[in-house]
């Protein structure tokens, strides 16, 4: 046997024209209008349009943590603290006075609203200059 004398096992069906009146009318078989309806390529390509809905950020970004720094008053340091004690933000998590950001322990600003009569010995907490003075007036020191 030779390509020459191959034979389809069934009949060709005859192709279907169609648009042309008669049952297939003008749509074709195709619905009416939209996107499906049209000639040529179909749908978007599913990698463009996320391109398109990326952002176009420029350069090295992050997630970052820094957030603002948890205030505590003059007046709720002279209430809980004693004479010399110590006052960094570990210890204010601890006396309740700030609270976990995120489950981390906060950058803490001590400001200058109330009195304090107390020497305090005051570490890693930002302190605006009012306070600062109010501090060092009561016999306290910032490290």
């Amino acid at each position: 046997m030779q390509i020459h004398q191959l034979k389809p096992i069934h009949k060709l069906k005859p192709r279907k024209r169609v648009g042309r009146g008669g049952k297939h009318g003008s749509f074709s078989g195709r619905g009416t209008k939209g996107q499906l309806a049209r000639s040529g390529r179909r749908l978007e390509p599913i990698i463009r349009g996320i391109i398109k809905r990326y952002p176009k950020l420029r350069g090295y970004r992050f997630n970052t943590f820094d957030t603002k720094p948890q205030l505590v008053d003059l007046s709720l340091l002279d209430k809980k603290f004693k004479e010399g004690d110590k006052v960094n933000p570990e210890i204010l998590l601890k006396s309740k006075l700030v609270r976990r950001i995120k489950g981390r322990i906060p950058k803490v600003k001590i400001m200058n609203n109330g009195e304090i009569n107390k020497a305090l010995i005051i570490e890693k907490c930002l302190i605006s200059k009012a306070a600062k003075e109010k501090i060092e007036k009561a016999g306290g020191t910032i490290k």
